[in-house]
C-alpha cells in the first residue's frame, strides 16, 4: 500500500547520494587546485633557486677585485706584450667574450666558472673600449668618464622602470640578466677612465689611487651598516669603485720602477691572479657557499 512512497524515499536518497558524490569531487578539484596554485610571491620566491648571479658574501669581493685586476693587466698584456693592438685586441676578446656569454645565458642558474670567466673577458673589454677611445679615437679621459657614468645612469633608470628593481638577488629572467651584464660593462668601462683620470691626468701615482678608491669603498661599507644605506645602492656604488681600485692594483704591480710601479710585469701579474681566481672560484664550485637559497 506504500510501494509509492517507498519508492519516492528510494530515489530520493539516491539523488541524495549522487548529490554527495558530486560535492566531494568539487571539494577534491578545489583541493588539489590550491595545492598546484602558487602566488606571485611563492614563484619569485621559488625561482630566485635559478637566480643567476652569486651572493655577495666576501669571496664575491675578492674574486670581483682580482677580475679587475686581470682586466688591467691582461689587456695591457695582448695589446703591447703580444703585439695584437688595441683593434686586433678587442675584436679577438670580444669574440670570446660574446660565446661565454651565449653559455652564460643558456644555463638555468649561477655556474661559477662560467660567471666568473664573463665576468673576467667583460672586464678586459670595458678596458679596451675605455682604451679604445682615448688612444685611437683621442677622446679625454675626463669625456670618456662623464659618458659612460652617462651611460650607466641611463641603464639603471631603464632597468628600473622596466623591472621595478636593481637588486642583483632577483635575476633570474633574460631581460634582467641583459640588464646586468650591460651595466657591469659600463661600470668596467666607467672605471678604467675613472682609475686612469685619477692616476695618470690628475698625476697621483697608482699606490696613491688604489688608497683612495680603497677608502671610498669602506666609506660606503660604513655608511651601508652604520647609517642604513639601501643595500642596492651601496653595492651598485661598491661594484663602480672596485674597477679603479683593482685597476690602479694592476698597474701598480705590473708597471716598471720608472712609472711608478712595482716592476713585476704584465704576464706575472696577469698570472698570479688569474691563478688565485681560479683556485677561489673551484672552492666555491665545491662547496656552493655563494649561491643563492630561496628565500
Amino acid at each position: 500500500m506504500c510501494h509509492g512512497r517507498c519508492t519516492g524515499d528510494r530515489w530520493f536518497y539516491l539523488a541524495l547520494t549522487f548529490d554527495c558524490l558530486g560535492a566531494n569531487r568539487v571539494a577534491i578539484s578545489l583541493r588539489q587546485m590550491a595545492t598546484n596554485y602558487q602566488s606571485p610571491s611563492t614563484s619569485v620566491r621559488t625561482r630566485t633557486v635559478l637566480n643567476k648571479v652569486p651572493e655577495i658574501t666576501l669571496y664575491f669581493w675578492i674574486v670581483k677585485i682580482l677580475a679587475t685586476t686581470v682586466g688591467e693587466t691582461a689587456a695591457d698584456f695582448l695589446n703591447t706584450t703580444l703585439g695584437l693592438g688595441l683593434t686586433g685586441t678587442t675584436y679577438a676578446i670580444g669574440a670570446v667574450l660574446v660565446v661565454v656569454l651565449v653559455f652564460q645565458f643558456r644555463v638555468r642558474r649561477y655556474v661559477p666558472a662560467i660567471y666568473w670567466l664573463a665576468v673576467v673577458l667583460i672586464s678586459i673589454v670595458g678596458t679596451l673600449i675605455t682604451d679604445n677611445l682615448t688612444d685611437n679615437f683621442g677622446v679625454s679621459l675626463t669625456t670618456t668618464t662623464i659618458v659612460f657614468a652617462i651611460a650607466l645612469t641611463v641603464t639603471f633608470g631603464i632597468w628600473y622602470a622596466s623591472e621595478k628593481t636593481l637588486s642583483i638577488h632577483t635575476i633570474y629572467t633574460y631581460r634582467r640578466e641583459a640588464f646586468y651584464w650591460l651595466a657591469i660593462l659600463f661600470t668596467f668601462a666607467l672605471g678604467t677612465a675613472a682609475g686612469d683620470l685619477l692616476a695618470e691626468q690628475l698625476n697621483l701615482g697608482y699606490l696613491p689611487s688604489a688608497l683612495i678608491f680603497a677608502g671610498l669603498i669602506g666609506i660606503v661599507a660604513l655608511t651601508h651598516f652604520t647609517l642604513k644605506l639601501g643595500a642596492v645602492l651601496a653595492f651598485w656604488i661598491a661594484y663602480i669603485l672596485t674597477r679603479p681600485l683593482g685597476a690602479s692594483l694592476g698597474d701598480l704591480l705590473s708597471q716598471s720602477h720608472d712609472d711608478g710601479g712595482l716592476g713585476l710585469g704584465t704576464v706575472a701579474t696577469s698570472g698570479i691572479f688569474l691563478i688565485t681566481i681560479l683556485a677561489v672560484v673551484v672552492y666555491l664550485t665545491k662547496t656552493r657557499k655563494d649561491v643563492t637559497e630561496a628565500a
